[in-house]
Formats: structure tokens, sequence, C-alpha cells
């Protein structure tokens, strides 16, 4: 059977109507996505992080660990080192819809920070979750990120891996994006978008000197969190990136 990107991969001949079955999991994420967009009001914040002594040292730091280190894994592992400082960041509105004194609503924040990352499968978007990522040395994470990346590729994820996300991770940078937004995921109140990372000349020490900066953006749900304390969030995310070593 031709695979659900493949589809789109060749010109239509406009001749006949295409029908495309989704998969299990496409529909699972699907209606995640949706209830989150009817339901969850966001806010977005954006800001650079200078990662010019990280992708400058991601082959030393690969060579030091003895595995492959890929961008989503300083990402996975900043997100989850920022998110355990500002924990509100992963919290979730419960009993929005209630009217009983009984069952009033409240946020839930989860015990583990758990982060799903975005991948293009033949399949389509799917998006596996490193479990207690804070937890997990960068070896770790990206041992498991290779793992997870190949089973969805070979559509070999199981609902365990793709459920109990608390924060998500979506990276676009790998198709020149240079800044957009996600939807946050039905389980979590917050997604960091990452564009691809573009020279820019910026001042230095009284000269201007050619840096790398990513783009980071985040959604919020802003019923859980204010904008400054995603404030603060984000720029431990950008600082962390910044300085390698912070990620060791």
């Amino acid at each position: 059977m031709q695979s659900f990107r493949a589809l789109f991969e060749v010109p239509l001949d406009n001749t006949t109507t295409t029908q495309i079955p989704l998969t299990r999991i496409q529909k699972l994420i699907g209606k995640r996505m949706l209830a989150s967009k009817r339901t969850k009001p966001c806010f977005y914040l954006e800001r650079k992080a200078d990662v010019t002594e990280l992708l400058g040292r991601r082959h030393k730091i690969s060579k030091a660990l003895g595995v492959k280190i890929t961008s989503n894994t300083f990402l996975v592992r900043a997100l989850a080192l920022a998110a355990r400082r500002y924990p509100l960041i992963l919290g979730r509105f419960v009993n929005e819809d209630t009217d009983s004194p009984l069952e009033t609503p409240f946020v839930r924040i989860p015990e583990a920070i758990n982060v799903g990352f975005a991948v293009n499968s033949p399949q389509g978007l799917v998006v596996p979750v490193i479990k207690h990522a804070d937890q997990k040395t960068m070896a770790e994470i990206a041992a498991e990120e290779k793992a997870l990346v190949a089973k969805s590729r070979s559509n070999k994820l199981t609902l365990e891996e793709i459920e109990g996300e608390t924060i998500a991770l979506s990276n676009l940078g790998a198709y020149g994006i240079d800044t957009f937004f996600g939807i946050v995921p039905l389980p979590a109140g917050t997604i960091l978008a990452v564009g691809n990372p573009t020279h820019a000349v910026v001042p230095r020490d009284g000269h201007f000197v050619v840096r790398k900066l990513m783009s980071l953006s985040i959604a919020v749900d802003h019923r859980v969190i204010h904008d400054d304390y995603a404030a603060k969030f984000l720029c431990l995310v950008a600082e962390k990136l910044e300085d390698p070593q912070h990620l060791l």
C-alpha cells in the first residue's frame, strides 16, 4: 500500500477523486488537536537563541558521548530542565465546564516531565514521547530519540509511546522554516516550536560578529500560565541552549 505521505509527493492527475483512510494514530492525534484548538485560549511568545556554540560543539559532544546528538536532543534536554525549574508550564486546566461547587476548576501539574516531539513519518505526523526526560542524560535522550524516530518511520509505535506527554516540541528547522507557532497538544499546557538557525550580524564587545540564531516560539494555555511566567521559562530554555555546558 502506498504511504500516506507518498500520495502527495507526485502531482495529481485531476481525473479521479482521492480518498485517504486515516491510520489509528492519525485519528487519535487529529481528535486531540481539534479539541485543543477549540478549548485552549493560547497566547504566543517568541525569542531568538544564539546557538553558535551549541551547533559548533555538536559533533565533539556526539563523539564524547558515543551517540549521535541531534538538534532535537539538545532541545528536549533544555525543555525538560527548564520545565523542572518552572513546573507550572506543564499545568493542565481541569473541570473547566463544571458549575458544581464540589468540582471547582483547578490546575493539575503532572509528576513527570514527558516531552513529545513531532516526527514526519510515512503515515503522517506522529508524536512519540520521551518519558521522564529531565531524569535522563543527553546520551540516554539521544538513544531513545533515535529508537522512537525509527519506530515512527516504520509504523511500529505503540499507543504507550505516543501517550503521556506533558510538554511538546515541534522542530521544522530541517525544512528551512524560520519561525512558526504550534498547536498545544490536549494533554499539555505548552508547545515549543523551533525554526532553522540563520546567520545574523549582532553586536558583541563593541564589534559586530556573525552568529547563528534560532527562533524559539511557544504557545501557552493562558488559563494556566501567565505571560511573565512563560517569558521566564522561554528565556531559560534559550539560556541553556546558548551554553551547551548547561545541558551536559
